[in-house]
C-alpha cells in the first residue's frame, strides 16, 4: 500500500482490496472513536488495543510508513526513467483485481450497474483535472493530507494523484526523503483526521449496502485504467520491444493478483 500510495494513478485502497484486508481496515479505523477512549479509561490499554484491532493497524501502518520513507527515491527514479513499464505493471494489477472484485457484487441489477457507472465516472473525471499551483504553507499541507487520504483509502482514486492535482506531490515526497519533520507531522495529522472521519462513512455503507458499495468500488477500480494509461505518444515511442515488455509486465501484474487470491483463499 505504501508503494502504491507513492505512485500517481495508483491507490493504496486498491492494494487493500486486492489483498483482502479492505473491510477489516475500514472497520478497524471506524473503531478509533470516543468509545475507544472510554475503554482506555475504564478497562485499560489492553481493552483499547483489542477494540481497535491494534496489532493489525500497527503492522499495516508501519509497513506503509516504512515503505514511503524507504521507497521514495526508488519510486521517483522508476517514474522518471521507466514510467510506461511501471504503469503497465499496475494496469495488470487493476485488470485482474477488477475481475476478482466483481464476485463481491453478487447478482448484477440495474441499480448496481448504475452505481458501477457512478464509480467509474468519479474516478474517470479525476484524469481530466489540471494540477493546481499548490502552496508550501503548513495549513495547505494539512488540508492536502486530509483530502488525499480519503482518496488513498478508496480503490481506483490515487491519493498521490490528488496531491499532484493540489500541487504538493513533489514537495511532500521531498519532505519524506529529507525527513522534514514539521511538514511530515502536519501532513500526517491531516491524513489521520481525514482517515478516521471518512472510515465511519465507508463502514456504514458496507454494513447497510455491502454489495452496492462494492459495485461503486469496482467501477472506481476499473476507471483507474484511464488514469494509469501512459499516453499514446509514449507507447508509440517505446517501439515494439518496449511495448512487448509492457504487455509482459501487465501480465505479470495480473498473475500476481490471481496467485495472491488463491493463496488467501487457502489461508
Amino acid at each position: 500500500m505504501g508503494v502504491a500510495d507513492a505512485v500517481p494513478g495508483v491507490s493504496g485502497g486498491t492494494i487493500a482490496v486486492i489483498t483482502g484486508i479492505y473491510e477489516q481496515l475500514v472497520n478497524a479505523l471506524r473503531r478509533c472513536n470516543p468509545v475507544a477512549l472510554s475503554l482506555l479509561w475504564k478497562q485499560g490499554p489492553r481493552a483499547l488495543w483489542t477494540h481497535i484491532d491494534g496489532a493489525f493497524l500497527l503492522s499495516l501502518g508501519l509497513g506503509i510508513l516504512g515503505s514511503l520513507l524507504l521507497m521514495a527515491n526508488l519510486v521517483l527514479y522508476l517514474l522518471e526513467h521507466h514510467f510506461m513499464l511501471v504503469m503497465a505493471f499496475f494496469m495488470g494489477l487493476v485488470l485482474a483485481s477488477s475481475w476478482l472484485l466483481n464476485k463481491q457484487v453478487g447478482m448484477w441489477s440495474m441499480i448496481k450497474v448504475l452505481l458501477f457507472c457512478l464509480g467509474f465516472a468519479v474516478t474517470g473525471l479525476t484524469a481530466l483535472l489540471n494540477p493546481a499551483a499548490g502552496s508550501d504553507s503548513l495549513v495547505y499541507i494539512f488540508f492536502s493530507g486530509l483530502i488525499a487520504i480519503c482518496a488513498m483509502i478508496l480503490p481506483g482514486i490515487s491519493g498521490a494523484f490528488i496531491l499532484l492535482l493540489l500541487g504538493v506531490y513533489e514537495y511532500v515526497l521531498d519532505a519524506l526523503r529529507d525527513f522534514n519533520l514539521p511538514v511530515i507531522a502536519v501532513f500526517a495529522a491531516g491524513c489521520a483526521i481525514g482517515l478516521l472521519s471518512f472510515s465511519h462513512v465507508l463502514s456504514l455503507t458496507f454494513y447497510y449496502y455491502r454489495e452496492q458499495t462494492y459495485a461503486v468500488l469496482t467501477g472506481m477500480l476499473a476507471a483507474s485504467l484511464i488514469v494509469l494509461w501512459p499516453g499514446n505518444e509514449l507507447v508509440a515511442s517505446a517501439g515494439v520491444s518496449g511495448q512487448l515488455l509492457a504487455v509482459a509486465l501487465s501480465g505479470l501484474g495480473a498473475a500476481v493478483i490471481v496467485l495472491f487470491a488463491r493463496y488467501t483463499q487457502r489461508a
